[in-house]
């Protein structure tokens, strides 16, 4: 069946996933009429009444300019190549070619094409690890610090870090506390708050606290993760005079689009606007409301859920029932509700901001239904990385691409440097980047993901000649 053919059929099945505005639903109300319009009407050039995220003039800089008065930061700019460009464009603007940048271990893989295409080393920082769930945490304030003191000599001036908060799962990083230890150790901070923009807007509502509430230099926010903008907008706020505005500029310039979609740029400006109202605080706090009574009732019904610090994600327990979230997720979008993170251990569902009537009725009868199916005995955890320490990569990622290279079987790549990256997607988190040397332990590792994920971690491994 073509693309054309898809977007055209009728869905009746529970969008649990992104975009949050859950196929138009909950899309804001102006952008919903603009798109009730004859079609095309809004696919226009950068006219000098529209200019574009980097000019002067136009209704694209008045917009940016009153939204970054509103929000009481420096700057802001749209994006319309998703929190990706947005992130790969703030780093490259922190840190210059031959440096060093600080990453988390659950960055998402955007940050280390940043780092091959800026010619910067990253330095991983180890994240909490959940063996029960099969994935990572978030970052703690006495983590950050052990790591700090622990970091070696690099032999190249250390730039900048990166905090990931929340995380793709909803888990809430100390954020305040982390971003005042790295400021007290001279570093500019770059939040990927992607999966966290709705925390900026409503702080009343007992949400974790927003990273542009702490003095963070740069926050990016994606419009379709977690607001309700169309896919591929999102939004890089800057809140600092560590980094020259002009820096930031030159780098969106060398990765955004010369052509940006006026649609999409208009999805930006009335998601923040819309995001902005009394309207957008009175229609979140009935999704938090629902989503948590949601996760309440099933729990009394046996659907067996891990918490997490948004209530808009729910983490589905397959491993419990002995059936991993691979396979689950395969199951329940056949029989109509599509979620949006299939991994070893569970299933993540992305509620978003439209409402799903009759989503709890339906996904008790599928429970009932899927453990009489497949139910088992419970899956073992998944070993935690051997990511204890922090890490540095061996060779530059930018220089790994001239070196020739070959494939070989993991179990015959220690002691090895890395020439490809391992990256299950979803979620885009790395296992293995470019210019890393692989250890006995991270072979052994590996070996037990590709076990699990055979589809996403393979039997083999690129690796310097």
């Amino acid at each position: 069946m073509s693309l054309l053919r898809i977007l055209l059929a009728s869905d009746q099945r529970f969008a649990l996933h992104l975009p949050v505005h859950g196929r138009g639903e909950a899309l804001p109300p102006p952008l919903r009429r603009l798109l009730r319009q004859r079609p095309g009407r809004w696919d226009l050039p950068e006219l000098p009444e529209i200019g574009g995220p980097l000019e002067l003039d136009g209704a694209v800089a008045d917009s940016q300019a009153r939204i970054a008065e509103q929000m009481g930061v420096d700057r802001c700019w749209f994006g319309v190549n998703g929190a990706t460009g947005l992130l790969q464009a703030a780093l490259l603007a922190m840190a210059a070619p031959g440096e060093a940048v600080l990453l988390p271990r659950n960055a998402h893989r955007s940050l280390f094409a940043a780092c091959e295409l800026g010619g910067l080393l990253p330095v991983f920082l180890p994240v909490p690890f959940h063996e029960e769930r099969g994935h990572s945490g978030a970052m703690t304030a006495d983590g950050l610090s052990r790591s700090l003191a622990d970091l070696p000599d690099l032999g190249c001036r250390l730039a900048a870090a990166v905090l990931v908060h929340p995380t793709y799962h909803g888990y809430s990083a100390e954020i305040a506390a982390l971003v005042d230890r790295l400021h007290a150790h001279g570093l500019p901070v770059l939040v990927d708050e992607a999966h966290g923009t709705h925390l900026a807007f409503s702080p009343e509502l007992g949400l974790p606290p927003s990273s542009l509430t702490t003095g963070a230099d740069f926050v990016v926010h994606s419009l379709h993760k977690s607001a309700p903008g169309l896919s591929q907008t999102a939004v890089l706020w800057q809140r600092t005079t560590r980094i020259a505005a002009t820096a930031v500029r030159r780098s969106l310039m060398r990765l955004q689009s010369s052509s940006p979609s006026a649609l999409l740029l208009a999805s930006c400006e009335a998601t923040l606007d819309w995001m902005l109202s009394g309207q957008w605080s009175e229609l979140l706090q009935q999704r938090l409301e629902n989503g948590r009574r949601l996760t309440d009732g099933l729990h009394r019904h046996g659907v067996p859920f891990h918490g997490s610090d948004d209530p808009l994600r729910l983490i589905l327990n397959t491993a419990i029932v002995g059936v991993s979230g691979l396979e689950a997720d395969s199951w329940f979008m056949n029989r109509g509700v599509i979620a949006e993170l299939p991994e070893p251990l569970c299933l993540t569902l992305c509620l978003g901001f439209a409402r799903h009537r009759g989503l709890a009725a339906r996904l008790r009868h599928l429970w009932k239904q899927f453990i009489a199916e497949q139910g088992g005995p419970a899956l073992s955890a998944v070993e935690a990385p051997p990511f204890a320490l922090v890490q540095v990569a061996e060779l530059s990622p930018s220089s790994v691409p001239h070196f020739p290279s070959l494939d070989v079987p993991l179990q015959k790549s220690a002691d090895r440097i890395a020439a490809e990256m391992i990256c299950p997607y979803p979620p885009g988190i790395p296992l293995l980047v470019p210019g890393e040397r692989i250890d006995q332990a991270r072979v052994e590792w590996l070996q037990l993901q590709h076990q699990r994920w055979p589809e996403q971690v393979p039997g083999k491994v690129k690796v310097l000649a």
